[in-house]
Parts: C-alpha cells; sequence; structure tokens
C-alpha cells in the first residue's frame, strides 16, 4: 500500500483502523469461522482520554481444543493516521498473547487484567518485552484469590500466530507463559534456563498453553 492509497482509504473511512484489521485477519487466517469473544475496556478509562487502560481491548478465540488463545489490541497502532503510516515497528511492535486452559472465554478474563497491568508498566516505563524473557511475580498465583503454582511468566513467540507487515510496521505476537515459583527460581540461577525451560516445555506443549492447575515444574 502507498503513503497516497493510504491517506485516500484514510480519508473515505472515518473508522478505519488498519492496525487493528491486520490482528483480525491473522487470527482469523488461525481460526476460521470462529467469531471471538471480544471484551473492550471503558472508553473513559482508556489512557488517551486520562485514564490508566493502554488496551483498546483483548479477543478471545476458541481453539476448538482444550484452551483459549487471548490476543491484545493496543501494543501497536491500531488506528489511522498520516503520522503513522511507514514505520519500521508498529507502536512497541507487538501485541501479547496467552493461552490458557480454560473451558469459557468469561475464565480467561483474570488474564486481561494482567496483560493491561503489562501494558501500562510498558507505556509508563518505556521498558518493552521481547522473546525470552521472564516477569517475576510477587509469588502468589497469577490468578488472583485462586490457589496455583503458577506465579510467574516467561514470553515466547507466539508458536502459530505470525509476524505481520502492517502500513504502520511490523507487529510480532509475544505470548506470555505461565511458570512455576521453582521454575522462577532456577532461572534466577542461571538465566539460561529460559531456553532449557522453552525446550522441555515444547516437548509436550508445543503451544505453550498455560494451565493454571499444573503442578510439577520443568526445572
Amino acid at each position: 500500500m502507498t503513503k497516497e492509497e493510504y491517506i485516500r482509504r484514510m480519508n473515505e473511512s472515518d473508522d478505519w483502523a488498519p492496525g487493528w484489521e491486520a490482528i483480525d485477519n491473522e487470527f482469523e487466517r488461525l481460526y476460521p469461522d470462529v467469531k471471538p469473544a471480544h471484551f473492550a475496556t471503558d472508553i473513559t478509562a482508556r489512557a488517551m482520554f486520562g485514564g490508566n487502560e493502554y488496551l483498546d481491548g483483548y479477543s478471545v478465540y476458541d481453539t476448538g481444543k482444550d484452551y483459549k488463545h487471548m490476543v491484545t489490541y493496543g501494543m501497536s497502532c491500531l488506528y489511522a493516521g498520516e503520522e503513522f503510516f511507514g514505520k519500521k515497528f508498529s507502536g512497541w511492535g507487538y501485541e501479547m498473547t496467552i493461552r490458557l486452559k480454560e473451558e469459557k472465554a468469561e475464565d480467561c478474563l483474570w488474564a486481561a487484567e494482567m496483560l493491561g497491568n503489562l501494558a501500562r508498566y510498558t507505556y509508563q516505563s518505556k521498558s518493552f518485552f521481547g522473546f525470552g524473557q521472564v516477569i517475576a511475580g510477587n509469588g502468589s498465583s497469577l490468578h488472583i484469590g485462586t490457589d496455583s503454582a503458577i506465579t510467574a511468566l516467561i514470553t515466547v513467540k507466539d508458536p502459530t500466530a505470525q509476524t505481520l507487515d502492517t502500513p504502520h510496521g511490523e507487529v510480532a505476537f509475544i505470548q506470555l507463559v505461565g511458570i512455576t515459583e521453582s521454575e522462577l527460581n532456577a532461572i534466577r540461577q542461571d538465566i539460561g534456563n529460559i531456553k532449557v525451560l522453552t525446550e522441555l516445555m515444547r516437548k509436550d506443549n508445543p503451544e505453550f498453553v498455560t494451565d493454571m492447575n499444573r503442578t510439577h515444574s520443568y526445572l
């Protein structure tokens, strides 16, 4: 798409959101004919209106397996604007995903709050995430109010969602994966254990599904 074509499309449609459209298209490729459950953040609470919500929403896809696939909207540049065209990276250059072993989309909303907190951290601290990082918690369950051995996160490249080349620049999909405190401690002792952990997990969990009922540790 040329800049002239972009401007023409933008002028023809006030609500054109090429970044959002690109994310939707990729997940429609992954899950054809599946209508996701979409959860929008309160407009008045969004940062652009003075609030502290930096994501516009989340979509949760039924994968047809025993888990759901959630994707964020807001780490990349979603909406049309001439100043956004032709950048190397769209916004922060990624959106976040997580695969959760949950029965219903509504059961995933605790993770939406977690992802929203990570987005807020990035926007306010200007510290963004990449692949192969660890995100420590406070030693308690990631799902606040529940009893789970999953207390922290690592980041991996989403196994199926492909990096996008959008009019606003590149958008990768960084997947968050829940880990145990034992695994976190092993990583703290040797950062190389992140690679060891991901390779061990990949053998029986190639899509890196977070199961909050998991009690065993790979490390």
